[in-house]
């Protein structure tokens, strides 16, 4: 199957399993497939009922079912697209953006060559990217061990991090606190990379910012959604 026909393929099957489970699904999903990647950006997604709680502050309810409910398809997610699509899929990352009632779904395909390359294309000011993600890292937690990324397509830069969880964060998630660290990490880290240098150093727009952690790899994925900046 050529790219175009699997992008479609994860297209409706996404569409499908979100609204089969949340009870509404997104209006479209963009998928991009750049190994060892596959990103759904799911555009205009959220439930009446998700609508009520946000309109009464209750945003972290929202995400934290939503979390749940996501935890339940993740291996329905990689059984299906192992089985239809011949795609072996070794981790799933996710995350929202409910003020633009958007979301982003990562998919790390399980690619022994790709595993080998350890080091993602190159792109202009990737280093001063770095750098910054790196600086707002140390400010959110400490210094990653590890930090690379690259351009999945025009408007998607994907960043991965190692290494970044501290101690106490570690404590919490042997003591069961996983969710309630996940959910204060997104809003910390978020509105630190929003108040970033990160459209300066890329000279475009950040029109979305998506983060999630797997806590036993100690291992984080940012995802810039970007727009030109008009001249």
């Amino acid at each position: 199957m050529d790219n175009k026909s699997m992008q479609a393929e994860v297209s409706s099957y996404i569409g499908k399993l979100l609204r089969d489970n949340f009870g509404k699904g997104p209006s479209s999903v963009y998928v991009s497939l750049r190994k060892p990647f596959v990103t759904m950006h799911l555009r205009d997604f959220l439930a009446p009922m998700e609508r009520v709680l946000i309109s009464q502050d209750k945003a972290m309810k929202v995400e934290e079912t939503r979390d749940l409910l996501m935890q339940e398809m993740i291996p329905e997610i990689k059984a299906t697209l192992k089985i239809s699509l011949g795609i072996a899929v070794k981790e799933v990352y996710y995350d929202w953006s409910l003020q633009n009632r958007s979301g982003i779904l990562v998919c790390i395909l399980d690619d022994e060559e790709e595993e080998e390359q350890k080091q993602l294309e190159d792109y202009p000011k990737k280093e001063a990217v770095h750098q910054e993600i790196s600086r707002v890292s140390k400010q959110a937690e400490k210094l990653p061990g590890f930090v690379d990324s690259c351009f999945l397509n025009q408007r998607t830069l994907i960043v991965v991090r190692t290494g970044i969880l501290v101690r106490i964060e570690k404590e919490l998630i042997q003591n069961g606190f996983e969710e309630p660290l996940k959910l204060s990490k997104r809003r910390l880290e978020k509105s630190l990379l929003h108040g970033s240098n990160a459209e300066d150093i890329l000279q475009a727009s950040v029109a979305d910012i998506f983060v999630d952690w797997d806590f036993k790899l100690d291992k984080s994925y940012i995802l810039f959604i970007l727009q030109p900046k008009n001249k």
